[in-house]
């Protein structure tokens, strides 16, 4: 798979192009391109497929193009690829590598050109980055401002790049192809002086004075009629040299196939880089447009050194083929891709255990015919106890496989890496480096010949070596339950595994697809014939044996982590070993500061470090998460027993800063502890949208956190925990809440705390009368009045009085509820609560326009409506409160006006969100209106909050 910029912005996939649609699509596509895995704000989307002002519906547009985008890459197998589009709060991020895009590729080997220590093999570099253009940039996309100042820096680079290649040509003494490039290049860009002097250069230089001077006096025309302007320095210069027949250096005659041109400065040692073959370019068919001219290789490249001596049959070093494989086929399709030429250097990574070594070893005998000179194969040891072997020693077993007698080897290793380019220069071979710690170690081992693949296996994402070598990354994943059971069944036999499918299913779960994993398991199972995959699997389950049973001698999932952790720095390591105290999935980096007790940037670091090594996997910008099996490691290692109480402390803080942001009050919702440990840093959120983000974001590790502060006895930080919910409980109201907030209720009665009882009380009884179990609720509601007076919290008494007067009036006590919401009100105004107070308003208007008292109701609500603060954010209470003055306007025969307000609360409501609030109001309209548009928007803010509620 393909996403091309340099040109039509397309996608191409084996079986063709995909059908991307209208040029807003590939705008929205091209905008996501040109900042992969990154988030892009709709925002910067609307300006991207809109000039001036965008239509209201653009939110709307942006979403359906995303969803027919996501379904077009579903259909052609992305995720396969490692593709993925997501939504991140109002953004969307093309999770992708980034060498599946044609720029970032043209880029990356214009940036290793730049760092080419020799002339040819920079001129290469560039000719190979110059074949990748189809056309002008970013053709087909909707010509904004942004998307064009995009295009403009490609193109600016891409004839800088030209400029370089010509230039290449030229110190090759190949100045006839550098004027053949340059010319097409000046007449598509006449005012650009740096084309016409380049050109000038290489005319004169190839013996063409004349076209030379013809050439600049045209330049010269052009920049006076069009820009009133001489011609600057650099043609100036030209032209004069050209004008006198001069040249500042001589220029080489035409040297004999092989021998290489004079240099025009001292000689360098020699270099066996020099000689390699440059890579040729794809000539397009007739059929084909050829925007740009395409660079040719160098026609007079150096010949190689004559091998010392040819091995009479292709040398294969290859280990043998893994007992019992299965699966891969997106990994073995993207090996058979680099061997095909597309990538010289293949680099397999993963975490310990993943199987890198066996997908490349299968691949390398399955392909064995592919590489008729030979099979290389080393096993750098970059994570083992024995000791890692020099460079030298790998020479000495890979020079002899190319037929040099070991007496004839060379002494030193950078004589010997030499000799080992030079002889795979004009061979087709595999080699394959296993286990390597870093880039360095890689290098002086990789063969460099056009027609040698090189297949780098480690559990550190190289990124060194992406950068100097152009190696593409081949992430290599767990198994699926489907591939994990497959191998259990290739290890044990298909009849064992098919006696106990289910059970198969699970060991290959609790394995967390590791393939290391399961081939102990299957060890253990095929030493013990009589045991049962069920009676494994329920050991197993057992998450404080399931380390140990998943070792066996010195092979094993503890074993390789161990390995792994040990390249580490010891600091890396301190913060590791307290990962296993982190009670949910995910963690950034100020919970990871905050359980190893340092400040957010040295976490953060360290995170990093561990990521490359593959012990965690980044899901988002400031996001990770561990394998199952990693995280049950960490948690057997030492670790500081105050390490859960700062992490619990850390999600208080956090929750609380995320509520005040979502919404702001002059009293947070509760006090700290008194033994509060107070993180050395709190994450800020900028406005109400991206406290509700994190919210839901971290919504499932929140309950793991409350989840383990009960299990703890914590209990002061459980009910907390929960509590610092309330803006997304009252947000997702019917998000099946109950539970937790029981959880926080036992823990508030354990600590014996009125305060904590009444508030979680009141939260619980609304949250269970929305849910329809009204009696249940009311026993609740009616407990919480009387604790808070007894706690000394008019602002939680009058809290609880409105939500206790929603369960009366469904339960027809409309008196009871009337009175309720009177006294809530006159409780928070005496305290100075608007907030509460205003939401008691809401509610009392709600049973004033059931009491079909109109008046009334429009009276309270613009009362309410006078409490809100103004703000730019959205507000759900604002959306109800409009809802409710437009409800009863209708009634009063203010027609237009209620449609008015009724519309706008749908607005606000749908732009927050609030798909709650949204039906609502649409709902209100409906009863008066039959505009289709406000049917659909029903429809839709139905269907969106049913899908809240039931994500499955």
């Amino acid at each position: 798979m393909e996403f091309r910029l340099l040109g039509a912005v397309s996608v191409a996939t084996e079986a063709g192009e995909v059908p991307l649609g209208p040029a807003k699509r590939r705008s929205l596509l091209a905008t996501l391109l040109l900042r992969p895995n990154y988030p892009v704000s709709v925002q910067r989307l609307t300006e991207a497929l809109w000039d001036d002002e965008p239509p209201a519906r653009a939110r709307g547009v942006i979403q359906g193009h995303v969803s027919r985008l996501r379904t077009l890459l579903v259909a052609a197998d992305a995720e396969m690829y490692g593709v993925e589009l997501v939504t991140q709060g109002t953004a969307y991020l093309l999770r992708m590598p980034e060498t599946l895009i044609d720029s970032h590729r043209f880029e990356e080997l214009v940036t290793l050109a730049r760092g080419q220590r020799t002339v040819a093999d920079a001129v290469t570099m560039y000719e190979e980055a110059l074949a990748l253009w189809q056309g002008p940039a970013l053709t087909g996309v909707h010509p904004s401002p942004s998307l064009q100042a995009a295009a403009q820096a490609l193109e600016e680079t891409r004839l800088a790049s030209v400029e370089h290649l010509a230039a290449g040509y030229g110190q090759l003494g190949e100045h006839a192809r550098a004027a053949a490039l340059l010319r097409a290049e000046a007449t598509a860009h006449p005012l650009r002086e740096s084309l016409s002097a380049a050109l000038v250069t290489a005319l004169r230089r190839a013996g063409r004075r004349s076209e030379a001077l013809d050439w600049f006096h045209r330049a010269r025309r052009l920049l006076a009629d069009e820009l009133g302007l001489d011609p600057g320095p650099e043609l100036a210069d030209a032209y004069a040299l050209a004008l006198r027949g001069e040249c500042e250096e001589p220029v080489p005659a035409r040297a004999r196939p092989g021998s290489p041109p004079r240099p025009t400065t001292p000689a360098p040692p020699p270099d066996t880089r020099d000689t390699a073959v440059p890579l040729t370019t794809t000539a397009p068919t007739p059929s084909q447009p050829q925007p740009h001219p395409q660079p040719q290789p160098h026609p007079h490249a150096h010949p190689h050194p004559q091998a010392p001596l040819a091995p009479p049959t292709p040398i294969d070093l290859l280990p043998r083929a893994p007992r019992g494989f299965h699966g891969r086929a997106a990994e073995f399709t993207a090996l058979s891709r680099a061997a095909a030429g597309e990538a010289p250097v293949c680099l397999v990574t993963g975490p310990a255990g993943v199987g890198k070594t066996a997908v490349v070893v299968q691949w390398a005998h399955r392909n064995r015919a592919a590489f008729p000179d030979g099979r290389l194969y080393a096993d750098l040891r970059g994570f083992a106890d024995t000791g890692e072997p020099s460079v030298l020693d790998v020479l000495r077993e890979f020079l002899p496989a190319l037929g040099v007698p070991p007496r004839r080897i060379p002494e030193s290793a950078n004589g010997a890496a030499a000799l080992f380019r030079s002889l795979a220069a004009e061979r087709q071979l595999l080699v394959v480096l296993d286990n390597v710690r870093d880039s360095e170690q890689v290098r002086p081992l990789l063969p460099g010949g056009a027609r040698c693949v090189t297949v780098v296996t480690s559990r550190s994402r190289l990124r060194g070596l992406i950068a100097s070598d152009a190696a593409r990354p081949l992430p290599v994943d767990v198994l699926g339950p489907e591939d994990g059971t497959a191998l259990l069944a290739g290890v044990l036999g298909q009849e064992r595994v098919l006696a106990e499918p289910v059970a198969a299913r699970r060991l290959a779960e609790l394995c967390g697809g590791l393939p290391l994993a399961l081939r102990v398991v299957a060890a253990r199972l095929a030493d013990h014939p009589q045991w049962t995959l069920a009676a494994m699997a329920a050991e197993l389950s057992d998450e404080s044996r399931r380390s140990v049973l998943l070792d066996v001698e010195d092979t094993g999932v503890r074993a390789a982590l161990r390995l792994t952790l040990r390249q580490l720095p010891e600091a890396v390591g301190h913060h590791f070993a307290q990962l296993g105290r982190h009670p949910g999935t995910h963690l950034d980096r100020y919970a990871a500061a905050a359980l190893a007790g340092t400040d957010p940037d040295t976490a953060e670091a360290a995170l990093e470090r561990m990521a490359g090594a593959h012990l965690l996997t980044r899901t988002a910008p400031d996001r990770w998460t561990l394998h199952d099996l990693v995280r049950l490691y960490a948690r057997g290692l030492d670790a500081d027993p105050e390490a859960l109480p700062r992490v619990l402390d850390h999600w208080v803080a956090t929750a609380l800063a995320a509520a005040q942001a979502a919404e702001p009050s002059d009293e947070p919702c509760f006090a700290l502890p008194d033994d509060f440990r107070e993180p050395r840093a709190v994450r800020e959120f900028a406005d109400r949208a991206a406290a509700m983000d994190w919210y839901a974001a971290e919504r499932e590790d929140l309950a793991l956190a409350a989840g383990a502060a009960d299990a703890a006895g914590l209990h002061d930080r459980t009910w907390r925990i929960v509590l610092a919910l309330w803006p997304l409980v009252v947000w997702r109201v019917r998000d099946g809440w109950a539970p937790l907030l029981q959880t926080a209720l036992r823990a508030a009665r354990a600590a014996d705390d009125p305060y904590a009882q009444a508030r979680v009380l009141a939260l619980l009884g609304w949250v269970l009368t929305e849910e329809g179990r009204t009696a249940e609720a009311l026993a609740h509601l009616e407990a919480a009045p009387p604790l808070a007076a007894r706690a000394g919290d008019p602002r939680g008494e009058a809290t609880a009085l409105v939500n206790l007067s929603l369960a009366q009036a469904a339960l027809g006590g409309t008196d009871e509820a009337v009175q309720g919401c009177l006294r809530a009100a006159e409780l928070a105004r005496t305290a100075g609560d608007g907030n509460t107070e205003r939401l008691a308003l809401h509610h009392l208007a709600r049973l004033q326009l059931d009491a079909r008292d109109w008046q009334s109701a429009l009276d309270t609500a613009h009362a309410a409506l006078a409490l809100t603060p103004p703000r730019e954010d959205p507000s759900a209470g604002r959306v109800l409160l409009v809802t409710a003055a437009g409800e009863a306007l209708l009634g009063l025969g203010d027609e237009a006006e209620g449609i008015r307000r009724l519309d706008a609360a749908a607005r606000e409501a749908e732009s927050s969100g609030f798909d709650e609030g949204a039906v609502r109001a649409l709902e209100a309209l409906l009863r008066v209106s039959a505009q289709d548009g406000f049917r659909e928007r029903h429809g839709a803010a139905a269907r969106r909050l049913a899908a809240a509620a039931d994500p499955g």
